[in-house]
């Protein structure tokens, strides 16, 4: 049998458009020898829609698509993800999966396992199926599950559900699972789903072909890398990484070897879909950042310049007296390098004029994070001047490390629409780097090679206030990623001041992340939809 693999790029509440890009991949996959096209779950719609599910007219509309696409369809079948209303008790809607053949809709499948963890929330929204069973095609049963249908227990965080949608389906005879994904990117999950579908391949003795999406929604971004897996456990088909892409996969094929991409490579990557992807579908065509010199910023400038262009990004270096020339310099450097249009706008004249204003009420008070805090939001003021004048995103350039603890400025460094990196660690901004610089010298290697400062007083380093981040990254990922104690951190041979220490920090500084622009999620566990902390709590981790 040969499968398609519509592995497309929906843009959320875009139906129409969404349905012309699923006939369009349909008839090409079925003129390369296509027996059975699938695609992503919610291709209709796009993932997640959230609340838009709400909106009186939206499952209407994405009902009215449906049929319009069924009457498009030939003798070869199309299984598409779209919504359904339920009737009766419970939630008003199903994340549903229809089968269209010969001009009619043929069968309806809806999702039975509905997530309800990290960033999903399908049970707001979704009733889940009162049962499974196979659906006859091309003269065989055939299994059609939606993404969680076919995660055990294995991969999971924890043991989520009572049962198996795939073990019911192989019961009663399936003989070949599909499955529609909207199965979002993080650091590690394409190799995580490989080893997924082999194993349930492997356990149920049955071929799965695995459609993804591709593109990003807001903070999510997904990967594709759809899958052909055989009964064997063995890949015969593995779609490309980020990229929208029809192809026909056989199951007579013989086994594939797959290879993963190092790390930097995938993040990099990610990170451009999302920006990309965040720009375009907002209605945005350019670009404006500060440029400071620092390795956050330049490592932000090079992905924006990857995802639009760099013709279509703004550098901005705005110093002051506490910039130093090597930072200026390695701004310029940088832009130019890229192709950005870069501007020197120094705020030094603004600054002192704004510290006028407080020369009575600051008298006989000593300066402190007042006066340095005032830089970075004069910083501000001047991107955002410059994105409602030309129309440009404002990109912030914090990381996580930073986020986590707060040492970034409200209505300064974290203006902006988007938030690129602040789900990066700085130890993976620098392999970001390093990476980028891997053929030719783009970012200045002084940028990557001098220690780490905001430059808001004299002679000030990252590590006068923080850890240093080699010791500081590895806390923050087992606090907030694997939602470790202080106990348990300690335990693993941090030194115990600087745990608690870091911990205060990242409780003190909710308040902050609560007014951050959305970042694109890359971890498991990122500042944003999957993490909901109370602000005004006093719990101690």
């Amino acid at each position: 049998m040969k499968i398609g693999f519509a592995q497309i790029n929906p843009t959320i509440g875009d139906i129409p458009s969404n349905r012309e890009k699923i006939l369009a991949a349909y008839r090409a996959l079925v003129a390369d020898g296509a027996d059975i096209v699938l695609t992503p779950e919610l291709a209709l719609t796009g993932y997640p829609p959230l609340d838009l599910l709400f909106e009186s007219d939206f499952v209407p509309r994405n009902l009215k698509a449906l049929d319009e696409l069924a009457a498009s369809i030939e003798s070869v079948p199309l299984i598409v993800g779209y919504a359904d209303f339920h009737i009766g008790t419970g939630n008003a809607f199903r994340n549903a999966a229809a089968v269209l053949q010969t001009g009619q809709i043929t069968a309806r499948v809806f999702k039975s396992l509905l997530p309800t963890y990290d960033v999903f929330d399908e049970a707001r929204y979704f009733e889940p199926a009162n049962q499974v069973e196979p659906v006859m095609l091309l003269c065989q049963k055939v299994g059609i599950t939606l993404c969680e249908d076919i995660w055990n227990e294995a991969h999971l965080p924890r043991d989520y559900y009572p049962l198996s949608p795939v073990g019911q389906l192989v019961a009663q005879g399936a003989t070949l699972i599909l499955n529609l994904s909207a199965s979002p990117f993080t650091q590690g999950k394409p190799q995580q789903r490989l080893s997924l579908l082999s194993s349930v391949a492997r356990q149920h003795q049955v071929p799965i072909a695995y459609c993804n999406s591709t593109g990003a929604n807001d903070q999510l971004v997904f990967d594709g890398n759809s899958l052909l897996i055989g009964a064997d456990g063995y890949p015969r088909l593995a779609l490309p990484a980020f990229l929208e892409s029809n192809l026909v996969g056989d199951l007579d094929s013989p086994p594939q070897t797959l290879t993963f991409p190092e790390p930097s490579e995938s993040l990099y990557h990610a990170l451009v879909l999302g920006v990309r992807d965040y720009l375009s579908k907002c209605g945005f065509r350019t670009a404006v950042l500060g440029l400071s010199g620092g390795i956050d910023s330049a490592v932000t400038a090079c992905i924006a310049a990857e995802a639009i262009g760099p013709q279509n990004v703004l550098g901005v270096t705005m110093p002051t007296r506490f910039s130093s020339c090597g930072s200026v310099e390695d701004s310029e450097k940088l832009a130019y390098a890229l192709g950005l249009e870069f501007l020197n706008i120094p705020i030094a004249k603004a600054f002192d004029t704004f510290q006028e204003q407080f020369t009575t009420i600051f008298a006989g008070l000593e300066p402190n994070e007042t006066e340095e805090n005032m830089q970075p939001r004069l910083r501000g003021m001047t991107l955002m001047a410059l994105s409602n004048k030309f129309g440009h995103l404002v990109l912030s350039t914090g990381n996580k490390s930073e986020l986590a603890v707060g040492y970034c400025t409200l209505y300064g460094d974290m203006c902006g629409g988007l938030a690129v990196i602040s789900d990066v660690p700085k130890v993976d901004i620098y392999a970001l780097a390093r990476w980028i610089n891997r053929h030719e010298e783009i970012i200045p290697q002084n940028t990557i090679d001098k220690p780490p400062s905001a430059e808001l007083k004299p002679d000030q380093r990252d590590q006068d206030t923080l850890p240093p981040y080699e010791i500081l990254d590895p806390i923050l990922r087992l606090h907030v990623e694997e939602q470790r104690s202080c106990e348990e951190i300690i335990a693993q041979g941090f030194d115990p001041e600087t745990v608690r220490w870091v911990l205060r920090r990242v409780r003190l500084n909710e308040y902050k992340r609560a007014q951050a622009a959305p970042g694109l999620k890359v971890t498991t566990r990122a500042f944003g939809l999957g993490r909901r902390m109370p602000i005004a709590h006093r719990y101690e981790a």
